[in-house]
């Protein structure tokens, strides 16, 4: 018998879940680009949607300006693949759950889908709240802030990466249940510890919103509140994913308390 017969190749495996890996891959570049192909038409229109909020609360006279040569050009465009990416959000998921999908216990594959579920209609929500709740204060204020002669005209390109870091940081302060559930359900804290350090908590939402905001307290406090009641939110959800102990700790204290009531 030859000795390729005798002994499995241990590389198979790794190779084969390689090549799984690179189509999962290939199928998120795949929709992202046929995605940013359908909204390219539109790149224009979809920025003149995400300006509104800025542009109600210039003065008559302002408008948005581009400083740079390309920028009419390249700020939609940039605009429409950031937003072929976040469209495609549910697809990358469930890309990367089919992946790891067949190395989980079913009891962990009851609790990771609904909590992929959660993570992503969070994040939406997040996304949400800055455009409908933050955006409109926080450009009210800051263009009221202007001094005296002076013309609010904000650069295109500016204003795009103005809005996705803002995007981006009520995204992701808007996963604090997941965080929270998760350390819970990985045994890593237990519900009481994290009631007993709401305090510090509460006094990180708040550097938290003074880091990833502008410098006014109506965008930091916009953040980190949500931030503080979504932890009590997580808090309150992570008492029922609480870790059980395993059936062999609870045969050993049973044989525990059965001995020391027979002495």
């Amino acid at each position: 018998m030859s000795r390729n017969n005798s002994q499995p190749d241990p590389e198979l495996p790794l190779i084969s879940h390689l090549i799984e890996l690179r189509d999962r891959l290939l199928r998120i570049v795949l929709c992202v680009l046929l995605i940013f192909l359908g909204l390219t038409t539109y790149a224009n229109q979809i920025y003149s949607v995400l300006a509104g909020p800025l542009m109600k609360h210039l003065p008559a006279n302002s408008t948005m300006i581009a400083i740079e040569v390309a920028s009419p050009f390249f700020t939609p465009f940039k605009l429409a693949l950031v937003l072929s990416v976040f469209v495609s959000v549910p697809v990358i998921l469930y890309q990367f759950w089919a992946f790891v999908a067949p190395g989980l216990y079913k009891s962990e594959k009851r609790l990771v889908l609904p909590l992929l579920v959660a993570s992503t209609v969070l994040f939406y929500l997040g996304v949400a709240f800055a455009y409908f709740v933050v955006f409109p204060l926080v450009f009210g204020f800051l263009t009221a802030a202007a001094p005296e002669g002076v013309a609010v005209m904000t650069d295109i390109s500016k204003y795009l990466d103005f809005v996705l870091t803002l995007f981006f940081a009520f995204g992701v302060c808007f996963e604090v249940p997941i965080f929270t559930i998760v350390l819970v359900w990985t045994g890593l804290v237990t519900p009481a510890q994290l009631a007993a350090q709401r305090s510090y908590v509460v006094v990180g939402a708040f550097i938290v919103g003074m880091v990833l905001t502008p410098p006014d307290a109506i965008s930091q406090t916009l953040l980190a509140v949500p931030m503080w009641l979504l932890f009590e939110v997580g808090l309150l959800f992570s008492r029922f994913f609480v870790p059980k102990a395993d059936a062999g700790d609870e045969a050993e204290k049973s044989d525990v308390d059965k001995i020391s009531l027979q002495k």
